[in-house]
């Protein structure tokens, strides 16, 4: 099945709703640390090592001592790849409500860095560094 993506104004929408939605930012800490979604849950799904970004193999782990299998959980990262590719591990581990936010923190951007898709934080929406 396929990961539904949702624009950052349609996140902002669910987490404000009464549905109990969780918003988990895959972003590695640092990146966390420098702005998120408020509110937010951060459980990397890769880490920046001397190599380059390497997949955390405890992210299942970690994200299921925090959230139950039914809990509904909108997947973010900087640009959209992470969250997306997130989103289909935690599907394939038996997660049923699992959604996708499309651009990320900052946004889609094309091959000369130009923005074709702005994220959260490029749409002047709340912003959290707590």
């Amino acid at each position: 099945m396929e990961i539904k993506r949702i624009s950052p104004e349609e996140a902002q929408e669910l987490l404000e709703s009464e549905g109990g939605w969780t918003y988990l930012d895959v972003r590695t800490e640092v990146e966390f640390e420098e702005g998120h979604v408020p509110a937010a849950l951060n459980v990397p799904v890769a880490e920046r090592t001397y190599r380059g970004m390497e997949p955390n193999a405890d992210f299942l782990e970690e994200v299921g001592q925090e959230l139950a299998l039914d809990t509904p959980i909108i997947t973010g990262c900087l640009r959209g790849g992470r969250s997306l590719h997130a989103a289909n591990l935690l599907r394939e581990a038996g997660y049923t409500q699992v959604v996708d936010m499309r651009g990320g923190w900052d946004g889609e951007l094309g091959p000369l860095g130009e923005v074709l898709y702005p994220g959260w934080n490029r749409r002047g929406l709340p912003v959290s560094t707590e």
